[in-house]
């Protein structure tokens, strides 16, 4: 099946009779939108909307110029849903400043930084830096699958990044391709921590509640479980099969049957990933217990750099 569909972020387990799941299930996802903001609206006073970047379910992106500073931001608008009850907005601002919050406690250069945070009406906006070039999933979609020594130097990138969020004592939760942006100067970058939690007196996190998008979620996650660390590095596998192989590891057509392959199948084919296999497949067993932390793939990976 083609790289350009998707499968978002869930908040409730999915609807069985929902849309098919593609082969890499959210690989359009960020595909950027060049759209004009109305009548460029002025948010907060301060922030001019240019364009829009990129929509979900649960908000939309705006390019837009601080003119206050004189220099570019992104807008994160998180959406409340269209029954516009005092609930719903309630809801959307909790979002918002768990995810501002949350990306903010990381200081690394492979996390989106977060430079505001205000409302315009009931509704929170957050504002970020501006990143360039492409998410990997765009990546995947336009050029096609990643050489092996992309990936291994992506994945080790990634891996410093999950490090520096997991010593934060935060679980992103929503690792895959729509989420990693390769931008023009050689970053790469972690962004949307809408459904990250936060392990402190501030923040519990939901059990039992599924959140994150299917075909990268962490056998774990789809049951429920306490969110933990390992389940990130599930989702760093399947997004690095999906480099690797232009599709993700459990795809079997449909949505439910792909959940079930999640939980219970192994992962392939294996067509492309030739002497990554090993280290993709560690980071997707199934019991988080057996699967390679971060420190054990980062040598993995370093040993294959030198081959």
């Amino acid at each position: 099946m083609p790289v350009s569909q998707q499968a978002g972020t869930v908040g409730t387990p999915p609807d069985p009779k929902g849309q098919p799941m593609n082969a890499v299930a959210d690989l359009a996802e960020a595909v950027t939108e060049s759209v004009t903001a109305p009548s460029g609206r002025l948010v907060a006073g301060r922030y001019r909307l240019r364009s829009l970047l990129g929509r979900g379910a649960m908000g939309r992106v705006w390019l837009a110029e601080d003119e206050l500073l004189c220099r570019p931001v992104a807008i994160k608008q998180h959406l409340a849903n269209d029954t516009g009850s005092v609930g719903e907005a309630r809801a959307a601002r909790a979002r918002s400043l768990n995810e501002a919050r949350t990306a903010a406690r990381v200081s690394h250069d492979g996390v989106v930084r977060i430079l505001d945070l205000v409302r315009e009406g009931s509704l929170p906006w957050i504002v970020m830096e501006p990143l360039s070039g492409q998410t990997l999933a765009e990546v995947i979609a336009t050029d096609g699958p990643l050489s092996i020594d992309r990936v291994i130097r992506l994945a080790l990138r990634l891996l410093d990044v999950l490090r520096s969020v997991h010593a934060a004592g935060i679980v992103h939760r929503d690792v895959k391709p729509g989420n990693v942006q390769l931008c023009a100067d050689g970053r790469v970058v972690l962004t949307d921590f809408g459904v990250a939690c936060r392990h402190d007196e501030d923040f519990d996190c939901p059990h039992g509640v599924v959140a994150g998008s299917p075909a990268f979620m962490s056998p774990e996650q789809l049951r429920g479980d306490e969110p933990a660390p390992p389940s990130d590095l599930f989702s760093l596998g399947a997004t690095l099969y999906a480099a690797v192989e232009g599709r993700t590891p459990f795809d079997q057509g449909g949505l439910w049957a792909t959940l079930t392959a999640v939980a219970e199948n192994p992962p392939g084919p294996w067509l492309r990933a030739g002497r990554l296999r090993p280290v993709i497949a560690g980071l997707l067993a199934k019991d988080p217990c057996e699967r390679l932390t971060v420190g054990a793939a980062r040598a993995a990976l370093l040993d294959l750099a030198l081959t």
